[in-house]
């Protein structure tokens, strides 16, 4: 059985409500039936649906079963871990990728404390520009660890680095930490995002880790707070 298998049952049964197959309300096929039509394991649905929950596609209510809730989510959720790609498609966006930046470099004392890479690292270097219908709106400033990830290229870079991660190199990814924080625009967004310097930034910075605990990746991803909003969904 794929490692990833909770992942494919999760997209399809996303996809399923973001198409309205399963509307909002109706109550999800039970935990039994889904490991019967999946022929997996009761784990491994439970994951995906906790998945599903965790993003406010679904609730769980006890002794009744698993409910579409109203108004999935479209935008990117804080709490997630997904390629842009995935949430351009699920926000129905017309957004495109460029990468006018890409190099390989060395990590040194200042970059190793900014990015968390030991000093003496080969990273992949890369700017993306995610535009919006026809506003540059995101800037992803991406270093990759270029042993554990070889073969980066812009052509990967311009369309997605996860799917090449978890396809072509057969990788798990398993998950990320997240900050986000408000910081004054810089030279570089003033270069790609047509900003003024004085203007505030909406920044998420992210470590990401494969399932062997292994760096992979780190990403200051900078947002025009006014372009974009992030979701999370809370439980009690």
């Amino acid at each position: 059985m794929a490692k990833n298998k909770y992942f494919e049952i999760y997209q399809e049964i996303k996809a399923d409500i973001t198409t309205g197959t399963y509307p909002t309300g109706s109550k999800l096929p039970s935990e039994h039936t889904l490991c019967d039509h999946y022929q997996v394991s009761r784990n491994t649905v439970r994951r995906a649906l906790d998945s599903l929950a965790q993003e406010g596609f679904v609730t769980s209510v006890h002794g009744k079963g698993v409910f579409v809730m109203d108004k999935p989510p479209v935008s990117l959720l804080v709490g997630g871990l997904h390629s842009f790609s995935e949430a351009s498609e699920q926000a129905h966006a017309v957004i495109q990728t460029t990468v006018p930046f890409f190099e390989s470099l060395l990590v040194d004392s200042t970059l190793s404390q900014k990015t968390g890479f030991a000093v003496g690292t080969t990273l992949v270097h890369l700017i993306r520009i995610r535009v919006l219908d026809g506003i540059p709106a995101i800037l992803d400033e991406n270093y990759f660890d270029a042993t554990l990830i070889p073969g980066m290229n812009t052509e990967i870079a311009q369309k997605s680095i996860y799917n090449y991660i978890e396809h072509t190199l057969k990788l798990k990814i398993h998950g990320a930490q997240k900050t986000i924080a408000i910081e004054p625009a810089t030279q570089i967004d003033e270069h790609y995002l047509h900003v003024d310097t004085h203007q505030l930034m909406a920044i998420i910075k992210t470590h990401v880790y494969l399932d062997n605990g292994q760096q992979f990746e780190y990403t200051e991803s900078r947002h025009l707070p006014e372009r974009f909003v992030f979701q999370t969904f809370a439980r009690r």
